[in-house]
């Protein structure tokens, strides 16, 4: 029987994370279907840039360090960094390109995945949670451990492979496609 804290982690490796990959993709998908690169250009592509560097970071540190106060700690700071970002980047595009509500809809999976993410993580860490502001009888640690237990390589590779090519790459992509067009533009003039 699984417990309730490995159904936990099975949650997070093999349904949050795949879907929050898939919401990425789709929303570089609806990005290009409404030519980012003639409307909002690159700016709005480096937030975008942005915003999978605030949430990655957070990621790369639950996959290969233990979960403690500083872990946490920059899980939260990237969540809020994230929501900054996002509302940043909406009130740039807003009025310079359509956001259709497909796209809208996606952009709710990329504010909500996060957090619920979190919101998993939490109750298995409790303790180093109460610990960073100093409730509980756990000492915080703010000091980056390897995990005692490591993930499977071949997820790792997957995970981190998928990320790239659904995410990383086309958002690079799209900068790149927007940078031509602005160098294509200046050279016109």
């Amino acid at each position: 029987m699984t417990s309730p804290s490995d159904a936990i982690v099975l949650l997070l490796l093999y349904v949050m994370l795949p879907l929050w990959v898939a919401v990425g993709f789709a929303d570089y998908l609806c990005h290009r279907a409404s030519s980012i690169e003639t409307t909002a250009g690159p700016k709005e592509s480096w937030l975008h840039l942005a915003g999978l560097t605030e949430l990655g970071i957070p990621l790369l540190l639950a996959m290969f360090f233990e979960i403690n106060a500083l872990v946490l700690a920059v899980m939260i700071a990237g969540l809020i960094a994230h929501e900054v970002t996002i509302i940043w980047d909406v009130a740039y595009a807003y009025g310079r390109r359509v956001i259709t509500p497909t796209e809208q809809h996606v952009h709710t999976g990329l504010e909500v995945l996060p957090f619920t993410a979190f919101l998993l993580i939490l109750p298995l860490h409790w303790d180093q949670f109460c610990a960073m502001f100093g409730f509980g009888p756990a000492q915080a640690q703010w000091a980056l451990v390897a995990r005692p237990e490591k993930l499977p390589l071949t997820y790792v590779m997957i995970a981190l492979g998928s990320a790239l090519l659904f995410d990383i790459l086309p958002f690079v992509e799209e900068l790149v496609r927007g940078l031509r067009v602005r160098h294509s533009a200046v050279r016109q003039r």
